[in-house]
């Protein structure tokens, strides 16, 4: 019976590669979900397996070193985002731009949240890569997505593991992939072994500089990569930010429509920019799924 089996992938910026992994363990054992919904880096993930090409993927992400995500990233100063967009849009549409959603042998759904209202929005419809584009819109880090008239933003505002989209398409049995598990503390001691100099001198900020000195690669990977002085950019803030908000929204949202398996791969000590280090996430990913393989095998052929 068509759509029996759904999977959720959800947000989680680099983290997201660990759902390569997934898929791939998933695909190595026969089993093909009926239906796919995916937030964010979900999106990306779920619309590249829909669309056959998580090969291309998977060596898109092996073949990042520090130096490639940075290319990768088009500054869009001023604007609604730091990063266009463009350059990642461009290599997804290497291989994905004749594809519709509609036309996909599985049924897909990329989560957005329309900007203004907040609504979660189901793209289901139309071109894959404007669709996983709209999902990873991440305000203030990239632009957000025009779709029929509409501005749309990063899913995960609404819907991080989107559970409840792969139950509206009809699935009977949903698989969850979620990449926060264990990462993020309820409580946190923080141990206070030196003290604040209240006399630090103060350091004229990127902000501060005449623009025309701001090199945009030298922006970038102040904001992105790590600092000399151990200082978080702006970027990190507002994804570590955005990622506590994931979480707990998250949480809620699976209280309300709880998954029938939770596959939760090990990324203790993975960053959210750490796009380059996509070996250990797929790895994680595989490793994290394998126990459930069974199961899913003889669930999917019943």
């Amino acid at each position: 019976m068509r759509g029996k089996l759904g999977i959720a992938l959800g947000g989680g910026a680099a983290r997201g590669w660990a759902h390569i992994g997934v898929l791939k363990a998933l695909q190595a054992a026969g089993i093909r979900p009926d239906v796919i919904a995916g937030t964010s880096i979900g999106a990306v993930a779920g619309g590249c397996f829909a669309a056959g090409k998580l090969v291309e993927l998977e060596e898109f992400a092996r073949s990042l070193t520090l130096r490639g995500v940075i290319r990768h990233l088009d500054l869009a100063l001023p604007g609604s985002g730091l990063i266009n967009g463009n350059r990642l849009a461009s290599r997804l549409s290497e291989h994905l731009e004749p594809f519709l959603i509609e036309q996909l042998d599985a049924k897909f759904i990329a989560v957005a949240t329309e900007l203004g209202t907040g609504h979660e929005i189901w793209l289901n419809k139309g071109p894959l890569v404007r669709a996983m584009r709209a999902s990873y819109a991440l305000p203030g880090l990239f632009k957000p997505m025009r779709v029929n008239g509409r501005w749309m933003m990063d899913g995960a505002f609404v819907n991080p593991i989107p559970v409840s989209a792969c139950l509206a398409m009809g699935a009977r049995y949903v698989i969850a992939v979620n990449l926060h598990g264990g990462g993020l503390s309820r409580v946190t001691h923080i141990p206070h072994e030196t003290e604040v100099d209240d006399d630090l001198p103060l350091v004229e900020t990127a902000a501060e500089k005449p623009a025309r000195s701001l090199n945009p690669m030298s922006f970038l990977r102040r904001q992105f990569l790590a600092r000399k002085d151990d200082a978080p950019g702006i970027s990190r803030v507002m994804m570590e930010a955005f990622n506590i908000t994931q979480d707990r929204i998250a949480r809620s949202r699976l209280a309300g429509d709880p998954p029938d398996l939770m596959i939760t791969p090990s990324l203790d000590g993975f960053g959210l920019f750490d796009f380059h280090r996509a070996d250990f996430a797929i790895a994680r990913g595989e490793e994290a799924a394998r126990p459930y393989l069974n199961d899913l095998t003889a669930f999917a052929a019943a």
